[in-house]
């Protein structure tokens, strides 16, 4: 459950009449039969350990960004145990580009965990599966629910929107969610197991595809006939976006930049290479490969700030996505 117990006093915690909810609850599933997308780990022989690395892949990251990770990372360490006995550097490649290299090292400690504690097994309770390195109430709860068919309350981003809109009203759901609200969602869940399942990815579904944050499509909406927010004119449809923080110029830029040296090839870096600028001279070790010469080309092309990216460096050291001996930095063994 939360921890937030902050509440914005102008939010209504209204719930569907009990007759509007059993509607609900029978249309939510059978939507999600009709038009869900085909994905890998909703495949009735993925096993719990790809719904559990599809979680952690998907967090902050889009679909189509996953789907081939994913499938890569499934061939390679098809169970726990596998991924647990793999090398840091081979886990790090195999994350590639997906963004938040670190989700890639608790992937890793969790699998070291399931195989010590749990016998290679993912667990099925909820507290057992928050008592992995990495796992959050999200997680768990999806974990529990999508690999292991376990009534639970599954709240990201688009199950709030939907819930908001559907039944309070609301253009978007609070910034943070509050205990007052899981429990409030959590009444809604339907007692049946299987169709508690169901409704989780359904309304998952439902937002990230029909109920949408920008540009929702009503019509398509399998709620509209009940939905309180449709009734009240989409109230707040128009309210400005919080703008993303934009990508060019970050440290998370630079940080991936300099993975992206390190991941192309064995060779050890040398960190003068690596924190000097465009005009930098520091020598080139011959034995870098072609891709790490062209990877530390488009580092340099950034221009970045010397005594920035020495902090950057020391950053991703201290984060243990690099390693630095001698000759140089690589990724950790």
């Amino acid at each position: 459950m939360p921890n937030s117990s902050t509440l914005n006093p102008s939010v209504r915690w209204d719930s569907p009449g009990p007759g509007t909810l059993r509607r609900w609850q029978a249309l939510i599933p059978g939507w999600f039969a009709a038009e869900a997308r085909d994905l890998p780990w909703r495949r009735p022989d993925c096993t719990p350990w790809g719904v559990l690395v599809s979680e952690i892949m998907l967090q902050q990251t889009p679909v189509v960004r996953v789907l081939p990770r994913w499938e890569d990372w499934m061939r390679r360490w098809p169970a726990p145990a596998d991924l647990a006995a793999a090398p840091t550097g081979d886990v790090l490649r195999a994350w590639d580009r997906l963004g938040y290299p670190r989700r890639a090292l608790r992937l890793k400690e969790a699998a070291a965990a399931i195989t010590a504690r749990h016998g290679g097994k993912v667990p099925e309770d909820e507290a057992e599966l928050r008592a992995l390195p990495g796992i959050g109430e999200y997680t768990a709860a999806a974990v529990a629910a999508f690999a292991h068919g376990r009534r639970s309350t599954v709240l990201d981003t688009n199950i709030r929107r939907v819930l908001a809109r559907a039944a309070r009203g609301e253009a978007a759901p609070p910034p943070a969610l509050s205990r007052t609200e899981y429990r409030w969602a959590a009444a809604l869940v339907p007692e049946d197991e299987a169709v508690s399942v169901r409704w989780n990815a359904g309304l998952m579904e439902l937002g990230a595809l029909v109920c949408t944050a920008r540009s929702p499509r009503c019509t398509a909406c399998p709620l509209a006939a009940d939905c309180t927010w449709l009734a009240a004119g989409r109230p707040g449809a128009e309210a400005p976006t919080v703008r993303k923080q934009t990508w060019h110029g970050t440290d998370r830029q630079l940080r991936g930049a300099v993975l992206a040296v390190l991941r192309a090839g064995d060779a050890a870096v040398p960190r003068g290479l690596l924190v000097s600028g465009r005009e930098g001279t520091a020598s080139v070790p011959e034995s870098l490969t072609e891709s790490q010469l062209e990877a530390l080309a488009r580092l340099r092309r950034l221009n970045p700030d010397p005594a920035r990216m020495d902090r950057i460096v020391t950053g991703l050291i201290g984060d243990r996505l690099a390693q630095e001996n001698p000759e140089g930095l690589t990724l950790p063994d």
